[in-house]
Order: structure tokens, then C-alpha cells, then sequence
């Protein structure tokens, strides 16, 4: 009996050591980037060798994203509208096995009328962001369409009750100064615009602008969105998502008669490219925000402007004048120092670095 006794007193012991270091572990998962690695006997959690791998795929992700733009520009036989369509496809095409795998509920109760707004806000600005790319100067339009985590924060201000102070009254301006810079509108820059030597900007282009800008207004609203649809899994949101999107665009490219499928192999081939890019670049940024915070990702995520001069003069011959880099330098200023403000409120209250930038915090 004694021994029995002594066996069950060493076996609670032994459960003691097991669950105090079951709690170490848990500890380092949440301090570290990390991922599951399944084994016969439960998960093991381990961390990724790479310490910089959420930065790497943010920054990969942007380069098929800026690719998908690139195409829009390129193909000028096919409406933006359609194309639009066909990017959903690949969206919604690699949810569906994801959702249905995981066994999620497709429409979770108190939570429809949200995936519903998401899908509209976030299909209305990818459908704007499209015509902008379509007839403005690649740069231009990626400055104004990426400057989204700047306007994030006042819409989060007036629908989720979220802190904004003057650290985000002043990069907003920020971004409105660098957004006329790039956009040069002829009311203010008519003598500029003669001395560039450039034309007056046409209605096309003027509706152009106003396009980009508004995509940036329906973004962040999206955004504010999924932080409320935050307790739901990805596939689903993607899932919905798609599946109103490809069907808005549909009905609106059926509506303006342009809906069509390329006349030949080789936009059929950019076609399937831009589906693939998408989806490329749309798992790489959900990774991303897996095994990183969302403050470094977002600062990665404006490599974006960076590719899009890159793919402009490149692709399109088109040199970016000073203004536009002036602009794009206040635009990438601005979501920069917001992302490195995320990175400094995820800290721990105790950082140092949180202290030693604590007028961010304001």
C-alpha cells in the first residue's frame, strides 16, 4: 500500500514537471514567431529559424500583388471590371476546400451583416483601384490606393471607438499633401503642370484620381472590418468575400458590356497569371500576419509603392516626375511611421523601446 502510495505521489510530481514545462513553452510561443508541427503524441510548438520570415513573405506578397496591377495596366483590351472578376476567382476557387476542410460555418450567426460589408467595401475598392491602375501612371495610382493603413485608423476612430490622437491628425495630412502632389490637380499645379511640359489632365484622368482616392476611403473601412470579424477564421471571410465579389463584378461588367474572355492565348495566359498572383500573394500576407505583428508587416506591405516605380519604368518607359516622388516619399513616410507605431503598442508595457518612443503612443 505504501508503495502504491509512493508510486501515485512520484507520478503526480512527474504530471507537475510536465505541466510546468507545457507553460514554458506556451510562454516562449507567445513572445516569438512560431508554427505547428504535428506529431503522434500531440503538437510540438517550435520556433522558425528565420526571425525576419513574416517580413520576407509581407514584402513577397506585395511583389505578386504590384505583378496583379501591372497586368490591369497592361491588358487594355479587357475592362478593369472584368478583370477584377477574373482575380476573384482565384481568390474564392483555393477558400473553398480550406473552409470545408476546417468545417467552419459559412454564414456564423451575429456576424453576416459584417461579412456582407466587408465583401461590399473591400469588392467596391479593388473595382476602383483597378480603373485607377487602368488609366493613371502605375506610381501614382499605388501611392494613393496603398496609403489605406493611414486612413485605418479614423474610420476605426468613429466605428470601433479606437484611440486616434495627433500622432494620426498628422500623418493623415501627411498623406493628403503627399496624395496632391501626386495627383497635381489643375486648380493648384496648372502653371506646374505647363512648365513639366505635361497635358492638362483630362476628365479620364481627373475620374482616375477621384477613383484611387475613394478605393483608399473603401479599404480602410474594409480593414476596419475584419479587425471587428477577427475571431473568424480566414477561410471564411475569404470565402464570402469571393463569392460577392465575383458576382458584383459580373453583374456590373454585364451591365457596362464588358464582360468578355481574351481574344487570344496570350492574354488568356495574363489572365490566369493575375488569378494566380492573387492568390499567391493573398495566402503570403495571411502567413505573414500568422508569424508576425501586424505593425512590421504593414511597414513591408509599402514595399508596394516601391514596386510599382520599379514596374513603371520598366514596363511602361514612364520616369515619375519630382512631384510624384516627393508625394510618394510623404505617402511612404506616413504608413512607415504607422507601422511602426503598431510594432511599439504590441510591445510589452515594460520594453524599453515602448518607453523610449512614448510620444507614438499619443
Amino acid at each position: 500500500m505504501m508503495m502504491m502510495e509512493k508510486a501515485m505521489g512520484e507520478n503526480v510530481e512527474l504530471q507537475q514537471l510536465v505541466d510546468e514545462e507545457i507553460e514554458e513553452e506556451i510562454v516562449q510561443f507567445q513572445l516569438q514567431p512560431h508554427h505547428y508541427i504535428k506529431e503522434d503524441r500531440g503538437y510540438k510548438l517550435r520556433c522558425f529559424k528565420c526571425p525576419y520570415l513574416g517580413l520576407i513573405l509581407a514584402i513577397l506578397s506585395s511583389l505578386f500583388f504590384s505583378l496583379c496591377s501591372v497586368i490591369v495596366k497592361w491588358m487594355r483590351d479587357v475592362d478593369p471590371i472584368a478583370l477584377a472578376a477574373y482575380r476573384y476567382i482565384g481568390v474564392l476557387l483555393p477558400a473553398i476546400p480550406i473552409v470545408i476542410y476546417k468545417q467552419e460555418p459559412l454564414f456564423p450567426q451575429g456576424k453576416r451583416i459584417m461579412l456582407l460589408l466587408r465583401s461590399i467595401t473591400g469588392t467596391t475598392a479593388l473595382m476602383l483601384s483597378f480603373y485607377a491602375f487602368r488609366h493613371m501612371p502605375l506610381a501614382d495610382a499605388s501611392v494613393i490606393v496603398f496609403s489605406v493603413p493611414v486612413f485605418t485608423a479614423i474610420f476605426a476612430r468613429m466605428f470601433l471607438k479606437e484611440p486616434c490622437g495627433w500622432f494620426n491628425v498628422i500623418t493623415v495630412l501627411m498623406t493628403l499633401i503627399g496624395v496632391v502632389l501626386v495627383t497635381r490637380p489643375p486648380v493648384l499645379f496648372s502653371n506646374t503642370i505647363a512648365s513639366l511640359g505635361e497635358q492638362d489632365h483630362g476628365e479620364t484622368e481627373i475620374w482616375s484620381a477621384v477613383a484611387a482616392f475613394t478605393s483608399t476611403l473603401f479599404g480602410a473601412n474594409a480593414y476596419v472590418l475584419l479587425r471587428a470579424l477577427k475571431g473568424i477564421h480566414f477561410s471564411v471571410i475569404m470565402t464570402n468575400f469571393g463569392s460577392y465579389a465575383l458576382v458584383q463584378c459580373l453583374v456590373v461588367a454585364a451591365m457596362i458590356g464588358a464582360l468578355c474572355l481574351p481574344q487570344c492565348g496570350h492574354d488568356r495566359l495574363l489572365v490566369v497569371a493575375l488569378a494566380f498572383f492573387s492568390f499567391l500573394g493573398q495566402i503570403l500576407l495571411t502567413v505573414a500576419l500568422q508569424v508576425e505583428q501586424a505593425g512590421p508587416v504593414a511597414i513591408a506591405r509599402s514595399s508596394d509603392i516601391v514596386f510599382a516605380f520599379c514596374w513603371q519604368v520598366a514596363f511602361f518607359k514612364e520616369a515619375p516626375n519630382v512631384y510624384s516622388v516627393a508625394g510618394a516619399v510623404l505617402v511612404m513616410s506616413s504608413v512607415l511611421v504607422i507601422g511602426i507605431r503598431k510594432w511599439i503598442l504590441a510591445l510589452p508595457e515594460s520594453s524599453a523601446a515602448r518607453k523610449k518612443f512614448a510620444v507614438l503612443m499619443k
